[in-house]
């Protein structure tokens, strides 16, 4: 399908929608079903409505459900305007999209603009069509459409709850196609489309994940630069960082470098190992000055060390010069020297 930015919208959704209200013949019921579903404006409520037109809260949820009916029964009888074509165009639509996807997916490849009215309209046409089913916007799933020949509601519902316990399971950002076969579903473009309904659920970067998970769903600069150090494997100076994050896909990336220095000062997950140099905590480094490691180096020896030896060691820790390694062995006091480039702690030398 052509993409919907540059080429003409695939459904006039606006006509379609104006000639299926044509068909209602009360004025009243066009005005409750066009404001129910937000078909011209925002949609409004039960009581919005009944203090609009001068009837209760719960007439209008009894208008609104018998319109619905009637026109459902309209569309199964082939009556309505435009329902083949909508319904044709979206089936063609979800089958390349893996037979489910979000309204406003469906309204991005079919409609002009995209607008919050023209996912309105997408989903009140697609809840007229027969071979459709449309899961409702709540707290756990986006408004969305699948096909009723694969999925009905409640299978549709079940099977994405089950793509979120098996990534629960899993315990950490995983590619779909893992995800697919946690659950035994043979397509990941199957696994994908269900996964995207989910509010539990996010993506970044091909993984998919919980939603509070940092690595899918960073919510401020700190967590963009957990993932952006936990993507690159290594430590990282804090400008590089910074550029990072601005060449990324993150939804916001317009970060100063001294903003993302701030944070990573802050934050417990990173650890300074050299000038302006960070990396993650949970990659085995701590807090600490150069002799703060050499000490801790030569107290889990708990013997004397070769100078080459105590400077391995501290790398493995830091990203510093060995020479400031060296001159930290020999000017301070904790450190005594034992043998010819042998050091030892001052107080374990004392022990002895």
């Amino acid at each position: 399908m052509a993409d919907s930015q540059s080429s003409k919208p695939v459904l006039n959704t606006e006509q379609y929608v104006q000639d299926i209200l044509s068909s209602i013949e009360r004025e009243r019921e066009r005005e409750i079903i066009a404001r129910r579903f937000g078909l011209f404006d925002r949609k409004e409520t039960l009581e919005q409505i009944g203090e609009l037109l001068g009837i209760t809260r719960e007439r209008v949820r009894q208008l609104e459900k018998s319109v619905v009916a009637r026109l459902k029964a309209s569309a199964g009888q082939g009556e309505l305007p435009h329902i083949q074509d909508v319904e044709a165009t979206l089936i063609a639509v979800l089958e390349e999209q893996g037979h489910a996807a979000r309204v406003s997916t469906l309204s991005e490849l079919v409609t002009g603009e995209n607008s919050r009215t023209d996912q309105s309209r997408v989903a009140f046409l697609a809840s007229l069509c027969p071979k459709l089913v449309v899961i409702e916007d709540n707290d756990h799933f986006h408004y969305a459409v699948g096909l009723a020949s694969v999925r009905d509601e409640k299978s549709m519902k079940a099977a994405v709850a089950k793509i979120v316990d098996a990534i629960k399971k899993i315990g950490e950002p995983s590619a779909i196609e893992t995800v697919a076969k946690a659950v035994s579903l043979g397509k990941a473009a199957e696994a994908r489309a269900l996964a995207s309904l989910s509010k539990d659920l996010a993506t970044l970067g091909g993984r998919w994940g919980l939603i509070k998970w940092p690595m899918v769903n960073p919510k401020n600069i700190r967590d963009k630069i957990y993932v952006i150090l936990k993507d690159h494997g290594k430590h990282m100076h804090f400008n590089e960082i910074a550029e990072a994050i601005k060449a990324s896909d993150f939804k916001r990336k317009d970060v100063t470098t001294q903003a993302i220095h701030n944070e990573l000062i802050k934050d417990k997950r990173f650890v300074l190992i050299g000038r302006g140099i960070y990396a993650l905590k949970e990659w085995g480094y701590a807090k600490g000055t150069v002799a703060d490691i050499i000490s801790e180096v030569l107290r889990e020896a708990g013997e004397p060390l070769h100078r080459d030896e105590i400077v391995k060691r501290v790398l493995k820790s830091r990203f510093v010069k060995e020479t400031t390694i060296l001159l930290n062995l020999q000017g301070k006091t904790q450190f005594k020297r034992v043998a010819k480039a042998t050091y030892t702690l001052e107080e374990q030398n004392g022990a002895a």
